[in-house]
Order: structure tokens, then C-alpha cells, then sequence
């Protein structure tokens, strides 16, 4: 007799048990789910800046070119360059 309950006491647990284990799986799958889609995004995310970032770099070199420079310091501002006997040294002792 007791080994009939223990089978029928098994029984219920199982079939309660197997349900909610079912119910986890499902929570756990669309966590998973959601979790993937927000790495996805966070991955095409860096892919842009990585992209912008590129760009920008570009454009700091070619603004910073000694060539433009110096073509806006003579064109724009009335800049030249200064001749040898121009130049000023000052020594502090």
C-alpha cells in the first residue's frame, strides 16, 4: 500500500511539476529572445559610431592639413610667412 502512494504521490508531483517547468522554458526562451534583439542593436549601434568615428578622423586630418592651413592663413587672414631677419628670439636668464 504505502508503495501505491509514493507511485501516486510522484504521479501528482510530476504532474504539476511539468507544467511549470514548461512555463519557465517559455519566460526563459522570450528573455532569451528579447536579450538577443538588444544585442543586435547595440552591435548595429557600434557599428555607426565605429563608422562616425572613421569620418571624423578623416576629416580632422584633412582639416588639419598643413597645405589648408596655410592657404587660409594667406588667403583669408593676410598671413605670410616670416622671412629669417623677421624672426625675434628672446632668451630670459
Amino acid at each position: 500500500m504505502k508503495s501505491e502512494k509514493k507511485i501516486k504521490l510522484i504521479a501528482c508531483i510530476a504532474v504539476v511539476m511539468i507544467p511549470i517547468l514548461l512555463i519557465l522554458d517559455a519566460f526563459q526562451a522570450k528573455k532569451y529572445s528579447r536579450l538577443k534583439k538588444d544585442l543586435e542593436a547595440l552591435e548595429l549601434k557600434q557599428q555607426e559610431l565605429v563608422e562616425k568615428n572613421r569620418k571624423l578622423i578623416s576629416d580632422i586630418s584633412l582639416l588639419s592639413s598643413s597645405d589648408r592651413i596655410e592657404q587660409i592663413a594667406e588667403g583669408e587672414l593676410g598671413m605670410h610667412k616670416a622671412k629669417s631677419e623677421d624672426i625675434v628670439r628672446v632668451e630670459i636668464k
